[in-house]
């Protein structure tokens, strides 16, 4: 029971993992991501973000497909998902707000 929680819970932050870089792809922008220079610092190319975001697809669906027939709660998918967006936003807050104030300075 214990192996499927955690599976259903890393397969939500997976999935969770891969809209940001999913979005940042179709909107093509760069995006942090673990392939840029700092990993998760620096700025990946679209084409990098849509690589990244498909991986986490694919991995969170496989996740979610392996124990579909278990007993338990889904709601542990949806807890991991939580947890990585919260995750995600705490982490990148600091850069994303450098950027703007770096914008205003150069628009100012």
């Amino acid at each position: 029971m214990i192996v499927v929680t955690v599976t259903r819970f890393l397969a939500g932050a997976f999935l969770a993992n891969a809209v940001p870089h999913g979005a940042a792809a179709l909107r093509r922008r760069e995006f942090p991501s673990p392939f840029a220079t700092p990993p998760g610092v620096g700025l990946s190319s679209p084409r990098e973000n849509a690589a990244w975001s498909s991986t986490n697809l694919v991995v969170g669906t496989s996740l979610l497909l392996a124990v579909r027939r278990r007993s338990g709660s889904p709601a542990w998918a949806a807890a991991g998902a939580t947890l990585m967006g919260g995750f995600l936003g705490w982490w990148f807050a600091p850069a994303r707000r450098a950027a703007r104030l770096a914008a205003v300075r150069l628009d100012g």
